[in-house]
């Protein structure tokens, strides 16, 4: 073995010795709650990526789309296949700026919410996802406060997913883990509309 080998092996088996120590350390298993929020693509898609990892270990998951529900998309169609693991509700009529109709907006979000609510509450699921919940609170279709009282009083080992962008900081705040998404480069910039298969 030369010299670069030998070091490289050496210096990998301190990474490994270290990573195990951490390893160890981490004993705890919780509910987590997650959010995905900024202006880039892909939270949705990170939130139904989760999904299909929890069906793969059999485990039943709920979604709410708050917003969506005015196309078809890909996502249903492949869920909807599997009624034993994925209960998936698009529930929204659009965007605001489609709808325009602030009333029905609130009375739609609120409806939608009270799916989340039941799904939560109900054991059989073992994560939830509230896909976009964050536009209807920054518009403010429904009380933060009401939100937050519901996701820290669930069932301790309950997952719940929260997307869309411009998520409030006490959700933030409240969150286990939150990633947010930046945009780099996106093609509709570019004139490229939204497509099956990336966007829906």
């Amino acid at each position: 073995m030369d010299d670069t080998e030998a070091r490289h092996t050496e210096k990998m088996k301190k990474r490994q010795a270290a990573h195990e120590k951490i390893l160890a350390s981490k004993t705890r298993e919780k509910g987590l709650l997650i959010v995905h929020t900024g202006p880039g693509k892909g939270k949705t898609t990170a939130a139904l990526g989760m999904v299909v990892r929890a069906m793969g270990h059999g485990q039943k998951v709920g979604v709410v789309q708050f917003v969506k529900g005015a196309m078809a998309t890909g996502e249903k169609a492949i869920f909807d296949a599997f009624p034993d693991l994925v209960e998936f509700k698009p529930m929204g009529e659009g965007f605001t700026w489609d709808t325009q109709d602030r009333a029905r907006d609130i009375a739609v979000a609120r409806t939608a919410w009270e799916e989340v609510k039941r799904m939560i509450a109900d054991p059989a699921y073992h994560m939830v996802v509230a896909d976009e919940l964050n536009i209807v609170l920054r518009y403010d279709y429904l009380p933060v406060d009401e939100i937050l009282e519901t996701l820290t009083a669930r069932d301790e080992m309950k997952h719940v997913v929260v997307t869309g962008r411009n998520a409030p900081a006490e959700l933030i705040e409240a969150a286990d883990l939150v990633t947010e998404m930046t945009m780099v480069k996106h093609p509709f910039r570019n004139g490229v509309k939204a497509q099956a298969g990336i966007e829906f």
